[in-house]
Order: structure tokens, then C-alpha cells, then sequence
């Protein structure tokens, strides 16, 4: 059983890889990796079993750390990690490549091994963002945006009006309220951001046919109505990961 671990800013995404498939995932604070708290979290998601190999993907160094000392001193496993230089499945075309997100890595690979190239991937998370496969099979680069609930809290911190709200479905496109009119400012604005990005990056790479495939959090809601978006797949940083840690080991058993 290879224990999966993406490790965000704001939650550590975890789940198994067993027969096959991602099975069993949940996630955690990231904040729990600092005060210990994180492994009986994972032995409550893994059910007292333990995993034979770890793979870890991070955007956040002080947590890896962590994690890397907590998994080893449980289990005895120094996970593989997922970066720049141990990255397969995918060639990188990208001015400094050490500077790319591995969360963004791995949805690349995963992108690309199931959905062909060129592909691109749009991550709703913190932040909002695009990542592209060119049809050389190479990460040629990105576009980032604030994220919608990043958007929607800063301008409630920053104003004195403004409420915090929860992102949903709006049907309307006039607000008639000050919640109404935040939603439509972050649900259909993003949506018409996104469309307009994608025909670019059309005429960008070339092709009439991009495949574009969706993850995060926000991912199913925000492809309801955007028929540009071919997939969603809440699961594809872990499956990358997967075939990142897979390649790796294929290599290292030659």
C-alpha cells in the first residue's frame, strides 16, 4: 500500500494506492504536522495499517520537515518527493524549473498520462491556477490567479461592508444583495476569466481541441457551466504523484 501525501498551504491532501486505484482519501490540516498531530490522524484514515511506501508532493518546506521526520520515526519510511529534478512522466520546458510548484508537477503528469497532450490543467485551490502541456509532452508554463474564496475573503478583510460569504451556485447575473453581488463577482467572473483564457491558450499552442481538466476544490462547481472544461478530477495530483513515484521506481530497480 503506497501512502499518497500533497501537502498544501492550507490542508494536506492524503489517500492510498492500492489495486490499482486512489482508495480512502481525506484531508488534513497542514498546521498538524507541526505539533505532531498528524500521524494519528493518518493511522485513524489508514485504519491501523501501514503503508510499505510513501510519496509526497509539498509546497509548504517547514511541514515537509515535518513530515518527513514523523513518517520515518512511525514507519520507518523516507517517502520519495516529488520535485523538479525527481519528476518523470514529463519533460519541462520552463526558464527555472526549481521554482514550479510540485502540487502543479504532478497534475501536469497526471494530465498528461491520462488525457494525452497538449493538456491543460486549471487547480482551484488557494489559488486559481493553469497549468500547460505543450504536444511535446513538456510543461511549458502557467497562469495564476487569486482563488475564488482568497478573493472573496480579502474583500471582506479589506472592506467594512462587505460580508464573508460561502461560494455556491448563482443562477442570477444581478445582484440583489451585497452577497449576491460577491457571488456573481467570484462564481460567473471566474467563469468568464477562465473562458477567456482557455482561447487563448488555444491559439497559443495551436489547436482547435485542448483537453482542460479541472481539480480542487471549487473544480465541480465551477465546470457545471463551463462546457471548455472536458474533466474533472478531484484525485489528479494523488494519481500523478502516483506515476511519478511509479516511474522513479522502475528506474531505480534497473
Amino acid at each position: 500500500m503506497l501512502l499518497l501525501l500533497d501537502i498544501g498551504n492550507t490542508h494536506t491532501h492524503a489517500a492510498c494506492w492500492e489495486r490499482g486505484r486512489v482508495i480512502n482519501p481525506a484531508d488534513w490540516p497542514t498546521t498538524a504536522w507541526a505539533p505532531g498531530k498528524m500521524l494519528p490522524l493518518l493511522a485513524r484514515q489508514l485504519r491501523g495499517r501501514v503503508p510499505s511506501a510513501v510519496a509526497l508532493c509539498s509546497v509548504v518546506p517547514a511541514a515537509t520537515l515535518h513530515a518527513r521526520h514523523a513518517l520515518f520515526k512511525a514507519w520507518g519510511l523516507k517517502p520519495f518527493q516529488l520535485t523538479n529534478r525527481s519528476a518523470r512522466g514529463i519533460g519541462i520546458d520552463y526558464p527555472n524549473p526549481s521554482s514550479i510548484g510540485p502540487d502543479r508537477l504532478a497534475n501536469a503528469i497526471g494530465a498528461r498520462a491520462l488525457h494525452g497532450t497538449p493538456v491543460v490543467v486549471v487547480g482551484f485551490g488557494t489559488a486559481v491556477a493553469f497549468d500547460i502541456v505543450n504536444r511535446r509532452g513538456n510543461y511549458v508554463g502557467g497562469i495564476i490567479a487569486p482563488g475564488l474564496a482568497a478573493m472573496t475573503s480579502y474583500l471582506h478583510e479589506k472592506t467594512a461592508l462587505l460580508p464573508e460569504i460561502k461560494i455556491r451556485e448563482i443562477n442570477s447575473i444581478i445582484g440583489k444583495s451585497t452577497e449576491q453581488a460577491m457571488l456573481i463577482g467570484a462564481v460567473h467572473g471566474y467563469r468568464g476569466l477562465i473562458r477567456e483564457l482557455i482561447q487563448k491558450l488555444k491559439v497559443e499552442l495551436n489547436c482547435d481541441h485542448l483537453p482542460v481538466v479541472a481539480t480542487g476544490g471549487y473544480a465541480e462547481l465551477m465546470a457545471k457551466r463551463l462546457p471548455e472544461i472536458s474533466a474533472v478530477d478531484p484525485l489528479l495530483t494523488l494519481k500523478g504523484l502516483r506515476l511519478a513515484w511509479q516511474v522513479n521506481q522502475q528506474g531505480n530497480t534497473r
